[in-house]
């Protein structure tokens, strides 16, 4: 069958480039309207006219607008890139796993091609903006580790979780408000979620229209695991490592890189797409992404992609002594950089990635997110522990999440965004290298913090509110940033 498919004729079509949303897949169906997206995807010869078709379309549309500074644009081409890439990669490599094929030509279809017209119209309606494209959810707190600075301080004693019930809800909501087909889990152990007989597992055939990447430490991917995750095809694990093995085992116990290697063979063994999540302290920053660890996970253990987060301390201001220094800040975002422009890894750091991000991505910003965890606090995001809402509330109250987005302690922080660069000139913009309202201008989300009195949803955020030098400390931090990152950006982004 795949020989009587032509190679894809760009010159036939390329008229077609200067409309990405909808030229490329029209261009496509004219010539193959007969034939599936997933049967043409899966010709090796068309799909990599495809890529180099998107790289190129991609590429044109994001350089000609001048909304943002040329190099944030170039920045988002090779993430985009890199990204294209892993995703390629992910499907030749899940040959003997049809659903992870078919999930991720669904997860290509939904959030590329899909036409959410009427969906972004209406929510444009009430809102004058665009809807966030996804969720974070924590389901459950209860974990079988009990790492070293847990932002969830999860543990094995504790057993709050979502119900059933409102987890489903959630994801019908924000695909159904929002358009959005991309969720994301976290917890806790998200394997270890169990409600009404239901699983994570359960939840992903649920919604076969939503693809999702889960937060795991692995230890609990077994082949059985692996051969579930392969079945249902959209799930995507993240293994948590913190470098090399003797970095890992000292934050997470003896032992579980070991566990976690055996994790990564038993999803390569099944064909299922994986990726790594680092934590990045003053201890590992040096490694964290260096070429030799991102070689040993990515060449070497079959990672596809790697999400590097910074450690975010919340408690008492000696919480603040395991920090990314602001020189190694630095270091790793020239580091990151090298990762994706020149070795085509996609890799992303949750704050030094913020120019591909256009900032700060919490609060329920147009294409960005919020937190849900498993007592139902909503907060602007992960590593701002700070909830004005209760989504087990909402529901109650008769509300939806359209609600929650009108909490004005999200409205708020929403509006320093567009202070802060989104409503900028391009050559006004305030620092995306430095893009977060808790982390980097605690001075701001302090004030915030004490006009909209959000609840703290554990017993660190709410030590944090009255620790002063634990304020002090990160005002402090939040200037050395700036004064080592400031001549980066003037010159490298808005000068340039």
């Amino acid at each position: 069958m795949f020989k009587k498919i032509s190679v894809f004729n760009k010159s036939k079509y390329k008229q077609k480039e200067n409309d990405l949303e909808g030229g490329l897949l029209e261009c496509i169906l004219n010539k193959y309207s007969h034939k599936p997206l997933e049967l043409l995807i899966s010709n090796s010869v068309i799909r990599k006219n495809i890529i180099e078709f998107v790289n190129k379309s991609v590429k044109k549309k994001l350089l000609k607008d001048k909304k943002y500074p040329r190099q944030v644009q170039e920045d988002k081409y090779y993430m985009a890139k890199s990204m294209i890439s892993a995703m390629d990669k992910a499907y030749e490599r899940a040959g003997n796993a049809p659903q992870v094929r078919k999930a991720l030509v669904n997860s290509l279809a939904n959030n590329v091609f899909l036409k959410r017209d009427s969906i972004i119209k209406k929510f444009q309606e009430e809102f004058g903006c665009n809807p966030p494209s996804f969720l974070t959810i924590g389901p459950n707190k209860f974990c079988n580790l009990k790492c070293v600075g847990c932002y969830a301080n999860s543990s094995s004693a504790n057993s709050e979780k979502l119900s059933w019930d409102v987890l489903n809800r959630i994801i019908d909501e924000k695909t159904k408000f929002w358009g959005s087909h991309f969720t994301v889990i976290t917890g806790g152990e998200p394997l270890l979620y169990q409600d009404q007989g239901k699983t994570i597992i359960d939840l992903a055939k649920e919604h076969q229209d939503n693809y999702f990447l889960m937060y795991t430490n692995g230890t609990l991917i077994d082949k059985a695991m692996a051969k579930k995750l392969a079945e249902v095809g959209n799930i995507t694990p993240a293994i948590s490592e913190e470098g090399f093995e003797k970095e890992t085992d000292e934050r997470r116990g003896k032992g579980i890189h070991a566990r976690t290697l055996e994790a990564m063979r038993n999803l390569r063994e099944a064909g299922v797409p994986f990726g790594i999540s680092l934590t990045a302290t003053k201890n590992n920053a040096d490694i964290i992404n260096s070429d030799e660890l991102i070689d040993y996970y990515f060449n070497k253990q079959g990672a596809f992609y790697a999400w590097i987060f910074q450690l975010m301390p919340i408690g008492r201001a000696n919480s603040l002594n395991l920090m990314v220094t602001p020189k190694q800040r630095v270091e790793m975002f020239r580091k990151n950089q090298h990762l994706v422009k020149d070795k085509n890894f996609f890799v992303a750091d949750f704050w030094n990635s913020g120019c591909v991000s256009n900032g700060c991505i919490s609060a329920g910003k147009p294409g960005g997110y919020l937190y849900i965890e498993w007592n139902g606090n909503i907060t602007p995001c992960v590593f701002n522990p700070y909830s004005p809402v209760n989504v087990n509330e909402v529901y109650k109250e008769g509300g939806t999440l359209n609600d929650v987005l009108k909490e004005p302690f999200f409205e708020a922080i929403r509006q320093w965004q567009k202070d802060y660069a989104l409503d900028k000139k391009p050559n006004e913009m305030g620092n995306w290298i430095i893009p977060c309202p808790i982390k980097d201008h605690y001075g701001m989300m302090e004030k915030l913090l004490s006009k909209y009195q959000p609840k703290p949803i554990d017993e660190a955020a709410k030590v944090a509110l009255k620790d002063s030098e634990y304020h002090k400390g990160l005002k402090q931090y939040g200037k050395d940033v700036a004064n080592i990152t400031d001549p980066i950006w003037e010159k490298e982004y808005l000068n340039k």
